[in-house]
């Protein structure tokens, strides 16, 4: 039965992977843009996949049912669907100007950070839309944003991995400064995982009932190989930068990016599929 709910909202699961692809892989754009001296090539071509990936999600988002099937746990606000499709378009269009001023040599500050905070309104609206009123919205907020950062961050890392291999001489500082980020947003999401759990977040259900409950094979896969098994991983690619070993690192975070959207795609069937918050 827990499967079964979970495939009748994979809808819901495509979305969730496609739009963090999109915001958390262009908010590593705008962030390594600012605070480091990443090159023009990786961070217009990360800004390009941002781009398609957001295209992605707004078809997908039209596709998504308008109403929920019988026993499911969430309920829709139709009343954000329309913000949440503008929103997508937005940091579709951002993006794909962004790509395009960093291949010209443009810093462009103004357009990557408003392109982000349309990306950041899309999953606000997202939340808005599936959380059962604002003080639900509140925390399915979090989660997507976290999804997103860690989702995103991790695509990101991995391409960034192939152009040390192809340029060798790079700083370390932008793959540093990435796996570090990856690194806390994961702890984050570890430490958001307690606190769903330990208060029955979603369905207000009893202090860690879900580890235990008839969601609980998929609960116990969203902590171990979603959660902890990219920790360690992140934290492993991190070290192996610090010594230049860049291709263990790219070959560290392509295991990252599986482990962390497989992590993502539990987290958001269980969320679809049994109103669970993990």
């Amino acid at each position: 039965m827990p499967a079964e709910q979970i495939a009748r909202n994979l809808a819901f699961v495509n979305w969730t992977v496609l739009a963090s692809l999109a915001v958390g892989a262009f908010g590593a754009v705008v962030l390594l843009r600012l605070r480091t001296d990443a090159t023009k090539g990786f961070l217009g071509f990360t800004a390009l996949c941002a781009a398609a990936f957001a295209g992605l999600a707004w078809l997908s988002d039209g596709a998504l049912p308008v109403i929920t099937g019988a026993g499911s746990p969430i309920t829709i606000d139709a009343t954000w669907d329309l913000p949440r499709r503008v929103l997508l378009v937005l940091l579709a269009l951002g993006s794909l100007a962004y790509a395009i001023a960093l291949f010209r040599g443009a810093r462009a500050p103004m357009l990557g950070i408003g392109a982000l905070a349309a990306g950041l309104g899309a999953l606000a609206a997202g939340a808005l839309t599936w959380g059962g009123g604002t003080i639900g919205a509140v925390p399915l907020a979090v989660q997507l944003v976290a999804l997103a950062s860690a989702t995103g961050g991790a695509f990101a890392g991995m391409i960034l991995g192939h152009w040390y291999l192809v340029t060798p001489k790079l700083s370390t500082g932008p793959a540093l400064a990435l796996a570090r980020g990856l690194l806390w947003v994961v702890a984050l999401q570890v430490t958001l995982f307690a606190a769903w759990v330990g208060f029955g977040a979603g369905q207000n259900l009893a202090p860690f009932a879900p580890l235990t409950g008839p969601w609980a094979l998929f609960v116990w896969l969203r902590l171990l190989i979603g959660l902890v098994f990219p920790l360690v991983v992140t934290w492993a690619a991190g070290q192996t930068v610090k010594t230049r070993s860049m291709e263990s690192a790219t070959g560290l975070l392509y295991i990252d990016v599986g482990a962390i959207a497989a992590g993502t795609i539990l987290a958001a069937g269980l969320y679809f599929g049994a109103g669970l918050l993990v």
